[in-house]
């Protein structure tokens, strides 16, 4: 099992298995690195993003969408970027690369054990585990 640091991240893929990515942390940060595009993330949102997800007590679509992109009402983008989460407001840290929450943090919780994903060619969802 990898231990999630920059020398041996988790290798990851999104869930239609359409692309393979890196994730690791770096203290409270989560970098997440897709071909030659690094995203950050703050670490707290796998732990808040499962609560939230227990909470649902159903499956929530992902909804992955850019920056730019408005996210879909009742979807883990939406809820990564709303004031209503515990954060206020975006876990992105990088200004123009804070959106795709919902494509690449379901993962990382599967991989975590936190949660359950479905591996269609479109419309995946999530539940916590």
């Amino acid at each position: 099992m990898t231990t999630g640091t920059k020398d041996d991240p988790w290798e990851l893929t999104t869930p239609p298995g359409s692309a393979v990515y890196q994730m690791w942390r770096e203290d409270e940060v989560l970098v997440c690195r897709v071909g030659s595009t690094t995203l950050k993330y703050q670490w707290r949102a796998v732990e808040d993003l499962h609560a939230w997800l227990k909470e649902q007590h159903d499956w929530v679509p992902l909804g992955a969408a850019d920056e730019k992109k408005p996210a879909a009402d009742g979807t883990v983008e939406a809820w990564g970027r709303s004031d209503s989460n515990p954060v206020g407001g975006w876990y992105g840290l990088r200004t123009g690369y804070r959106g795709r929450f919902g494509m690449y943090l379901p993962p990382l919780l599967e991989e975590l054990g936190l949660a359950v994903l479905t591996h269609d060619a479109r419309n995946n969802s999530v539940r916590a585990s």
